[in-house]
Parts: C-alpha cells; sequence; structure tokens
C-alpha cells in the first residue's frame, strides 16, 4: 500500500477519524462523569467541588453554544468519513449519542438544582 493511493489515503483517513473519535470519546468521559459527580458532591456537602465541576460543565455548554450546539470534534470527524450516523465521531451506542444532549442537559440540570438548593440552605 503506497501512501498516495486510494486504499492508502483511505488507510490514513480510518487512522484519523479513529484518534478523532477515541479523543472525543475521553472527553465525553470527562464532562458526563462531572455531571454524574455534581450530585454526589453535593450530597455530601462537597459544594466546593461541585462548584467546579459545574463550571467545568458550564463551559463545555459554552463551546457547544458558540458551535451551534455540535462539538467541534464532530465537524473535524466530518472530514473524514462519510457517515452521518448518530455515533459516526464517538465510541458510544448510537442511542446514546443520538441522545446525549437530552439524557445530560436533564441530568445537568437536575444536578445544578440540587447544587443551588444546597448552596441557598446553607
Amino acid at each position: 500500500m503506497v501512501d498516495g493511493s486510494p486504499s492508502g489515503d483511505a488507510a490514513i483517513r480510518r487512522r484519523r477519524l479513529l484518534r478523532i473519535k477515541l479523543v472525543h470519546t475521553l472527553a465525553w468521559a470527562v464532562f458526563a462523569s462531572a455531571i454524574i459527580a455534581i450530585p454526589i458532591a453535593t450530597a455530601l456537602g462537597r459544594l466546593d467541588w461541585a462548584f467546579w465541576l459545574s463550571i467545568l460543565v458550564w463551559i463545555e455548554c459554552f463551546i457547544l453554544l458558540a458551535n451551534r450546539m455540535r462539538c467541534p470534534l464532530t465537524g473535524v470527524a466530518a472530514q473524514y468519513t462519510d457517515d452521518r450516523r448518530g455515533n459516526f465521531d464517538i465510541f458510544l451506542p448510537e442511542w446514546l449519542a443520538t441522545n446525549n444532549k437530552l439524557i445530560f442537559g436533564w441530568l445537568f440540570a437536575a444536578a445544578e438544582a440540587f447544587l443551588l438548593w444546597r448552596w441557598l440552605a446553607g
């Protein structure tokens, strides 16, 4: 297989897509874990930890807003494949990748409400 050949190009594209999917999955795991950890930290009375985890997730929310509610890595991954299934750019089951913002959006909203309630309760 020669790098300039069509099959060489396809192999390079697959490797690049694989790397993007790995990075995207790791980033997703960090943010999903943070969303799950916020109410746990809150329940344990670690409002400082919950606050900083919340800030981390809010940064991701602003990144998504700035990119029309898409992860920037989705656009990068799209350059290397014609596949547009819900999970073409990440190693998640298709149903989870497709419903990710809905599921974790509601979890984050509930976590934030719990954190705010505990913070105000003193």
